[in-house]
């Protein structure tokens, strides 16, 4: 009963303290809108807040939980109103901001406030003008406890405002969210002219930083600029995409001037204050860059200045830094180029502990000890402290990480994270940073002063840093640089002091990368790492202009990536991916156009030591050839595959020495895949879906294919034009080299004499033919999978027509038939367009294009094509069309009655086929002007001697008795095309149509190719 009582006398003692409390809150406020109603002077005013509050501000803030939160908003936006008039009152204002910063602090802290938008906009504006104030007049001659006051008041403004956004998850609009960035901007402006004037004043010429360590008052200011930009950080990343281009152009110049003034002592602190700084800074800036709303050209440079300082933040002073995998490093001379450089030591990791147990340590607890030291503001602001989960910590980052540690590392990560930012929001500014920020010699060797991205790919401790300058490289080198470097051209450096050329900066820079990746690839043990560097590789294989760089480049390329596929991927996880991707970068490097000699070179020593390679290591060809057969593994035959396809391709004159090889690897890909029934025609669809197994056995075929064509000297179409060029006008004395993408290159034939070790390919390849006709193609030309069918017609394609004439007449009629049944009776329409694709390459052959039966036959297939519903169907039978009208005036007597009614179809089927896109009129145009070659047309009746026109007025021009002959010189033979009457096709109109269509084919601008009638 005593213990009811004491306790109901206790409740009863606090309700009347809270009661006391809320009547003195209320009759203060009372009193002062009371007093203030007449307008008294600014003196006055202040006198009434020290008497009526501030000297009672403890009382007050304990009796705000029991006031109504709207009552204490209106207070507080009440004492708001009256900072202007207080501002008038001189050097005593300081004093009265300071009471009136901390009340509403401490107020804030305790009660959850709801504002509405004028009451944000007059809080916001209010706290500006108070820490201008109080920045303003915190100068360094004054004395320390007055200057301290000053900027604790203006941490809790900053702490006031962030509470309000953070702690109570008020939402804002967006024009609020405008209101806060410009608050934050000013805190950051006053702050920076604060910590950087005030010293250059007093004559102090240290930097800032380094002051700061020393005078805890600059620590203050620092982590109000952390809690300013991690604020601005967090509405960037909700609303900036709305943001107008005012707020984000203010932004980034405020960033600007805050990261010209660290890259003009080029000095970094490392201590928690500073490195929390550099992080909030720097994470700000990747935010805004994210999503750029103006130009950046003017800022780039001096982002790009501040930014690489922080490329070895925190690692000058280690004695060990990471280096990827605990080898001796091979020699790279050959890339290098002479470069020397000692291998730093790697850090002992000791015993092994999960991560997320190795911030538990000594370091960890005295860290913390000498944090408690620290000022009252640092505790405030630890709470914008950037702690990370234990997914931060990595088992290939080291051991004995502290939270020091991984905020330092953060701050370099967020520095790589602009400078790829930057790069992806003006690529072409950027490209003038290449040299700045990419090494030109010794990319191998530490560099504490002046480093580079590729210093922290290869000696950042961080794993996550390596990944992030790994991504930041793998971005410069896509999009617009691989036009940007083909200007690159390595010379060896000159002396010191001379001026370099851009290209030659740029092939030096090439150089290193091509070391510096190398390098990593061949050492480097983490997967996703790993697949970033292969990544680079592709990207800087396809952006070098090999043939100006040194030609032992492209070799050590290759064969480094054979050394890697060979030496194999230690986790099971990543084997397949990454033999998968490194076979992908080794198809890139034989992809390289032009073709490399010293390639070739090497293929040929491999192909004369039996594919056994050179010193008892594996030959290049020998991997291709061991990984294409990896029938288990689709991926891996897949990207073999395409290696193999890219030898070919590119060096055609080796593929004879390695035919048995191929044949057989097809062959075992043919019989592997499962017996399937015989294809059927048009009316059984079957399943048109591609699967992994469809999709490496076409890469298989056209591997078969490209060494078909290799073998064979297949240059391209041949369009029998040597002959009829001799006698067009204007051409006769020009004649243009065109470059077949489907043909193999040739180009190295006339380079270099043919050394007696080479094979001799493009002799015949009838006997490769055969052995394709007889073992391969019946296996695959009626396959259920439309793909395989397509690639199996594709290879008739991209037969000579040396070799089709010295086949059998049995064997050259299966081809033609073949391609006749797929472009007709086939269902799917890339197997159509793959048998138009053929007609339209052997109706060029001279004894196909005088047989008038063949030609008919070839003539409906590809008609029928014509009206196809697929653009890609139509656009291959309009080009073998062409083709076919062209051939067709070596045989046009041959068709005797059929003449007029074969040439009808062709003239409707192009005149139709200039109403459609521009790939297919420009070829029906074609097709008109090569039957315009060799047709006569004939006068309306009752005009005699005067052929029409295409405005229908006559011309005295008497073109009506005869067919032009043409003459065919090839191979030492004179075909005559000599029918002395003109075709009796009886509609006039049609050269009226013909030259319409023509016209208006030029008039629209998208026909490239040009006819003349």
């Amino acid at each position: 009963m005593k213990f009811e009582v004491a306790r109901m006398s206790s409740l009863s003692s606090a309700s009347s303290l809270s009661s006391s409390a809320v009547r003195s809150w209320r009759t203060a406020f009372l009193t002062l809108r009371d007093e203030t109603l007449a307008s008294p002077p600014p003196s006055a005013v202040l006198n009434l807040l020290q008497h009526l509050l501030f000297s009672n501000s403890q009382s007050l803030i304990a009796a705000a939980p029991d006031l109504p939160p709207h009552e204490i908003v209106s207070d507080i936006m009440f004492l708001m109103e009256l900072v202007p008039t207080c501002s008038d009152a001189g050097d005593d204002t300081s004093l009265t901001f300071i009471s009136m910063c901390h009340l509403i602090h401490d107020v804030c802290q305790r009660v959850s406030l709801e504002i509405n938008s004028p009451s944000w906009a007059l809080m916001l504006d209010t706290f500006g003008t108070m820490v201008e104030s109080f920045l303003g007049k915190a100068g360094s001659k004054r004395i320390f406890s007055e200057n301290a006051a000053r900027i604790k008041a203006v941490m809790e403004c900053v702490e006031t405002v962030r509470r309000l956004v953070s702690v109570y998850h008020r939402k804002c609009s967006l024009s609020e969210n405008v209101q806060l960035v410009k608050f934050l901007l000013r805190i950051v402006t006053c702050s920076h002219a604060e910590l950087y004037s005030s010293l250059h004043s007093s004559g102090n010429q240290r930097y800032a930083p380094e002051i700061g360590k020393r005078i805890p008052r600059y620590n203050s200011l620092w982590e109000v600029q952390t809690i300013a930009f991690t604020m601005i950080t967090a509405v960037f990343s909700r609303d900036g995409s709305s943001f107008p281009g005012d707020i984000w152009q203010s932004t980034i110049e405020v960033l600007r001037k805050v990261m010209d003034a660290l890259a003009s002592k080029s000095v970094l602190v490392e201590d928690n204050v500073m490195s929390r700084f550099y992080t909030s800074l720097l994470h700000c800036l990747h935010v805004v860059l994210t999503n750029p709303k103006g130009p950046l050209s003017d800022h780039v440079a001096g982002f790009v200045a501040a930014l690489r300082i922080f490329f070895i933040y925190g690692l000058t002073n280690r004695t060990a830094l990471a280096f990827p995998g605990a080898v001796q490093r091979q020699g790279l001379s050959s890339v290098n180029h002479g470069l020397s450089s000692t291998e730093p030591t790697k850090t002992d990791s000791g015993p092994y502990r999960p991560p997320h147990l190795r911030k538990k340590n000594g370091t960890g607890i005295r860290r913390h000890k000498a944090q408690d030291s620290q000022s009252s503001s640092d505790h405030e602001s630890s709470m914008v402290d950037f702690t990370s989960s234990d997914s931060d910590y990595s088992d290939t980052d080291g051991s004995g990480k502290d939270s020091d540690s991984l905020r330092i590392s953060k701050a370099r990560l967020a520095a790589i994270a602009c400078i790829q930012d930057l790069c992806q929001a003006d690529p072409k500014s950027f490209t003038a940073q290449w040299t700045m920020i990419l090494p030109t010699n010794d990319v191998l060797q530490l560099r504490k002063y002046e480093a580079t991205l590729m210093t922290c790919l290869l000696f950042d401790p961080y794993l996550k840093a390596r990944i992030a300058s790994a991504a930041t490289l793998a971005a410069m080198l896509d999009g617009p640089s691989s036009v940007f470097l083909q200007v690159a051209e390595y010379k060896e450096s000159t002396k010191c002091g001379s001026f370099t050329a851009l290209s030659s900066s740029l092939g030096q820079i090439l150089m290193q990368l091509h070391a510096g990746i190398l390098y990593l690839i061949q050492h480097e043990t983490h997967g996703g790492l790993l697949a970033s560097l292969f990544k680079i590789l592709m990207l800087l294989i396809s952006s070098t202009p090999y043939a100006r760089m040194p030609e032992e480049l492209l070799p050590t390329v290759i064969t480094s990536l054979r050394a890697r596929v060979e030496e194999g991927f230690p986790f099971k996880s990543d084997q397949t991916s990454l033999l998968a991707v490194a076979l992908s970068c080794l198809t890139a490097a034989l992809s390289t156009s032009p073709s490399s000699p010293k390639v070739k070179e090497m293929f040929l020593e491999e192909i004369s030591a039996g594919f056994a390679g050179v010193q008892g290591k594996p030959s290049v060809l020998f991997t291709i050839f061991q990984y294409a057969e990896k029938l288990t593994c689709p991926t891996i035959s897949f990207e073999a595959l395409q290696a193999l396809r890219a030898v070919s391709h590119n060096y055609p004159n080796i593929m004879v020495a390695c035919w048995e090889q191929v044949s057989t690897i097809v062959y075992g890909f043919l019989r592997a895949t499962p017996e399937v029934p015989a294809r059927q025609w048009k009316g059984h669809s079957g399943n048109t879906v591609g699967s992994i197994g469809e999709k490496t056995l076409t890469a298989a075929i056209k591997v078969l294919d490209e060494c078909l064509r290799a073998i064979s000297g297949y240059k391209g179409t041949e369009e029998i034009l040597d002959d009829r060029l001799l006698d067009t006008p204007f051409t006769s004395d020009c004649m243009r080299q065109k470059k077949i993408s489907s043909a193999p290159s040739y180009v190295l034939e006339n380079t270099k004499e043919t050394t007696g070790d080479e094979p001799k390919a493009c002799e015949s390849g009838g006997e490769q033919w055969c052995e394709a006709i007889e073992k391969h193609i019946p296996l695959i030309l009626w396959h259920t999978f439309p793909m395989v069918r397509a690639a199996s017609v594709t290879c008739f394609a991209g037969i000579t027509s040396s070799v089709f004439f010295s086949l059998t007449k049995e064997k050259q009629d299966f081809i033609l038939s073949s391609l006749i049944n797929a472009a007709v009776n086939d269902e799917v329409p890339s197997v159509r367009s793959a048998g138009c694709r053929a007609i339209g390459v052997i109706t060029c052959f001279l004894q196909i294009s005088q047989s008038a039966e063949t030609l008919q036959k070839f003539i409906h297939a590809v008609e029928s094509n014509t009206r196809d519903p697929l653009v890609l169907v139509r656009i291959t039978a309009s080009w073998a069309l062409a083709n076919i009208c062209d051939s067709l005036r070596h045989c046009i007597s041959d068709f005797s009655s059929e003449r007029h009614s074969v040439v009808a179809l062709l003239i409707e089927c192009a005149l139709r086929l200039t109403k459609d896109g521009d790939k297919i009129k420009s070829n029906a145009v074609r097709a008109l002007g090569n039957l315009s070659r060799f047709l006569q047309y004939r006068s309306p009746t009752g005009i005699h001697d005067k052929p029409v026109n295409c405005a229908g007025l006559s011309t005295p021009i008497n073109s009506v008795e005869v067919l032009s002959s043409s003459t065919n010189k090839k191979n030492g033979h004179r075909f005559v095309s000599n029918s002395k009457q003109p075709l009796p096709l009886g509609d006039s109109s049609w050269l009226e149509r013909m030259v319409q269509a023509f016209l208006s084919c030029v008039t629209t601008g998208n026909v490239k190719g040009f006819i003349c009638f």
